[in-house]
């Protein structure tokens, strides 16, 4: 076990009575005072406990009829800890009471306990949520994974537990929740307008699923159809003042996902009530806290009027995902972050599966073949990749690890063991893994275990390899006339395994099918380097639905059969094919012309997932490719060609009783062909967006054509488009529009513009502008990606990077999380691999202890495209010329 950086254990927390008063809007201060019961493990008169950015101005410590006052309060910004020296020695075993008083902040770096900036919906707005500056703001927390400390001193590790009783002091005409009911609201006699609201207590939980929040609330109201403790569980989607008619789409999901998990995880919901969030400022998509879920605003608000239809399957998974954590991580939580993915990796899996439940016409599985388990194929095929189970060293560490890795290879090794060993026969040790760990801390042997009781079979044989160790193996496939040989090797898309590599043995579920289709495919497994099958030659396929972790490489004829057998192919097969054909390519185990051989097979599909992963596979081609014209007008043609058929079948317009797959096909080709340059997708696009922009009111663009329409606009008429889509981004009153028009932003060419005008909305506001916005640090990401992912842009916006570092670091350093999250989007996209000099160069004299791990997977994934981009470039050009694409 690697070092861990944590707290002496000399007292163990029970209970927090925790009293917030004072909230200054003008000072962004409050006033706060915690009384910590415990119990002493050592006779000591040190006591130390993490608080950051606090200001703690009196201690004592209390047992039997003693009160020891503090002779020393010693802070460590550096450890996030505060040393607390009495006067007596505390006694061993007794229960004891530490009393603490503290000046806290009210941040705005959405961590710990911080503001959001918001323009209410309806006027007026409560009077009270109007600060100094002008502008109106609600309160919240953020304190996973260590940022409790930043509002409150605590023990603030996951399996220091404890009850909680929580009064905040507020004005009278706003709202404050918790993770529990309030208990009662009481005037504060020598304050007008303030109540203090108290809540009842908590159940024992982390320090970092506590949380409250205060503002001009408003909320929507639902009951569960389960009873709990003899009554439906009330469900309330709270948001600011004149937005809670945009809670019902949530609402409804979220009663339907607490039902269903309760049922399948043979666990009640534990907590009398279940509140959902809607915060205006926000880092990440949602926050799990038991009992008060909080949000992104556009991650959990849906206007059946103006929101574009994809964001319901995103807020009806992202509902689902934080209700799983509601028994994945608060019920049961991880006994130290190495654990994460107990809590992430279960939760991803479970939200899947719940809307997969809720909504089987979405075929949501087939999704996450598309986009969940190829987000962490490419999150695991470089070195600096790691382990499911990681040893973490501190906390400061832990937030890099909220990746795709923890969530997403989590989910797929959970979804593949679940297939192995039945669902109903999985769920039922899930729920006796939950039973049995309830309000406790569990490891990841603790699951095994549990798993292995009803499974009748020792579970950790053939998972433990998956968990242990980074990587993932590609399937290579000899023939043999009716027999093949099956290989396993670790897949870099480096192209260059080593030895020192290649030296993990993986349990792979083959689930081998052929035309015969009568054996037992889950039985068919490799658990050595190689060995040999029974096929039938005229047709088989390995990983059949795309349940295993693996990638298979054919051989170049078998594939050419493949492609002309596609009416034998799942949709999931196909997804999986076509992305593991992509992979090899791009690690030199094959080639892109092979691949596109492949695909030209594909222009009668009409699959919403199939066409999207066909699509995703050239766009890595074009973006690495991009700087040779020839290739670029090539491909271009060539994805014309190969959308053609269903571009023509689907038009611009949703039709009535429309599926909702074919509505998110539309979007797909329609970006597709103006990327590629189809001159009427142009004209339309451009024709729509001028009328907008001339008369908005009576010419509105329908809610899912706004990306599109902006994103084209953008691209084709850059100097028109840019300014207006500025002040859409600045004065829409759409829950989605500000993300709508971040991304489209990101997608032009005029590299004038994107520096006078798109970059400095990162960090200032150009000085020739009268526009006095910036981005919030919650959405930059999303015009950061978007920058980095149009091959045009990407350097001038590393280059912004290395000349902004300060104002990066300013605006988001205190967020490690984010600041992990940009740094990789800015960097993963770059090609040349000169670049690394330039990276090695920028953070050489650097503290990037909160994103070191975002650095070293950029720079792997740099020398994996500058290889490629070596590697095929002639041979490329030479297939399009021979397919007359150029």
């Amino acid at each position: 076990m690697a070092h861990r950086d944590i707290l002496p254990t000399s007292l163990k927390p029970s209970h927090y009575s925790l009293v917030i008063t004072n909230l200054d809007y003008n000072t962004w201060t409050y006033t706060g005072f915690v009384e910590i019961n415990g119990e002493f493990t050592i006779s000591t008169t040190r006591v130390v406990l993490n608080a950051l950015d606090l200001d703690i101005n009196r201690a004592t410590l209390s047992y039997d009829s003693t009160i020891s006052e503090a002779i020393s309060i010693a802070q460590d910004d550096q450890a996030q800890q505060t040393t607390i020296i009495f006067k007596e020695e505390a006694p061993i075993a007794k229960p004891s009471k530490l009393s603490l008083t503290f000046i806290g902040k009210i941040r705005h770096d959405m961590t710990g306990f911080y503001r959001s900036k918001y323009t209410p919906a309806t006027p007026p707005a409560a009077a009270s949520t109007l600060a100094s500056d002008a502008c109106h703001y609600m309160l919240s927390t953020f304190f996973e994974p260590g940022y409790a400390r930043m509002a409150l001193p605590c023990f603030d590790e996951p399996n220091l537990k404890s009850t909680f009783d929580l009064a905040i002091e507020i004005p009278e005409d706003q709202v404050a929740l918790s993770n529990m009911p309030v208990k009662k609201i009481t005037p504060v006699g020598d304050k007008q307008n303030r109540v203090l609201v108290t809540f009842e207590r908590s159940p024992i939980m982390s320090t970092y699923v506590l949380a409250w929040a205060v503002g001009d609330f408003e909320y929507a109201e639902a009951f569960t159809d389960r009873l709990y403790s003899g009554r439906p569980l009330p469900v309330r989607v709270y948001t600011t003042r004149g937005l809670k008619h945009q809670t019902q789409w949530a609402l409804q999901h979220a009663t339907k996902f607490i039902d269903y998990f309760s049922e399948i995880f043979g666990v009640d919901y534990p907590l009398p009530k279940s509140d959902i969030l809607a915060v205006h400022e926000f880092s990440s998509g949602a926050m799990e806290n038991w009992g008060l879920v909080t949000y992104r605003v556009s991650a959990i608000l849906f206007d059946e009027q103006t929101s574009e239809e994809r964001f319901r399957d995103r807020i009806a998974y992202v509902v689902a995902h934080e209700l799983a954590h509601q028994w994945f991580g608060n019920l049961v939580t991880m006994d130290w972050w190495d654990d994460l993915w107990l809590n992430e990796g279960f939760a991803t899996w479970a939200g899947w599966l719940a809307v997969a439940h809720v909504h089987p016409d979405w075929e949501f599985w087939t999704r996450f073949v598309n986009e969940g388990m190829q987000s962490a194929f490419e999150a695991d095929s470089i070195r600096a990749s790691h382990p499911i189970l990681v040893q973490v060293g501190n906390v400061s560490a832990v937030s890099q690890l909220f990746d795709l890795i923890s969530y997403r290879k989590g989910a797929s090794i959970i979804r593949m063991l679940a297939s192995h060993i039945g669902l109903n026969t999985f769920l039922d040790g899930i729920s006796l893994y939950l039973r049995r760990h309830a309000y406790g801390n569990a490891v990841t042997d603790n699951l095994w275990d549990a798993l292995s009781e009803v499974f009748k079979v020792e579970v950790r044989d053939f998972v433990q390899p998956w968990i242990q160790n980074m990587g993932f193996p590609v399937a290579s496939i000899e023939e043999n006339g009716n027999q093949i040989t099956v290989r396993q090797t670790r897949f870099l898309s480096t192209g260059d395994v080593k030895p020192e590599d290649d030296t993990t043995i993986w349990w792979l579920p083959l689930s081998l099918e052929d035309v015969s289709d009568k054996r037992n495919t889950s039985s068919i497994t490799l658990a050595q380097k190689q060995d040999t099958f029974n096929i039938n030659k005229e047709f088989y396929i390995i990983n059949a639905n795309a349940i295993g972790f693996y990638k298979v490489n054919y051989p170049p004829e078998r594939l050419s059969i493949i492609a002309s057998q596609l009416n034998r192919l799942s949709t999931e097969d196909k997804i999986f094919v076509v992305s593991s054909a992509a992979d090899m390519a791009f690690a030199g185990l094959s080639n892109t012309a092979a691949m596109l051989d492949l695909l030209k097979a594909f222009g009668n599909e009409t699959h919403y997932r199939v066409i999207k992963q066909v699509l995703d596979s050239v766009h890595v081609v074009r973006s690495i490719f991009y700087h040779d014209d020839t290739i670029k007008k090539g491909l271009d043609k060539f994805i014309l060609q190969l959308i053609e058929k269903n571009l023509a079948l689907c038009g611009w317009d949703t039709r009535p009783g429309e599926d909702y797959n074919t509505t998110l096909t539309r979007s797909q080709l329609l970006l597709a062909a103006v990327a590629s340059g189809h001159p009427s997708i142009s004209t339309e696009a451009n024709r729509r967006f001028a009328a907008h922009r001339n008369n908005p009111i009576s010419d509105p663009i329908p809610a899912n054509l706004r990306a599109i329409v902006f994103r084209i606009a953008v691209e084709t008429n850059p100097v028109d488009a840019v300014p207006f889509i500025i002040k859409e981004w600045e004065n829409t009153s759409t829950i989605d529009g500000k993300e709508i028009c971040l991304t489209a932003l990101g997608h032009t060419g005029d590299l004038r513009l994107v520096e006078s005008d798109v970059l400095p909305m990162l960090f200032e506001a150009p000085s020739n502008s009268t526009r006095a916005k910036v981005v919030p640090p919650g959405d930059m990401q999303f015009l950061v990606t978007s920058l980095a992912d149009n091959p045009a842009t990407r350097l001038l916006q590393w280059t912004w990077m290395k000349t902004h570092w300060s104002s990066i670091e300013t605006k988001i350093g205190k967020n490690s999380t984010l600041l992990d999250r940009i740094v990789g989007a800015v960097l993963q996209t770059l090609t040349d691999a000169s670049t690394l000099i330039e990276i090695e160069s920028l953070f050489k004299d650097k503290d990037t202890t909160a994103f070191a791990r975002a650095l070293e997977v950029s720079k792997d994934r740099i020398r994996g495209r500058a290889r490629y981009l070596q590697r095929d470039h002639e041979k490329l050009k030479e297939w399009l010329a021979a397919n007359r694409y150029i």
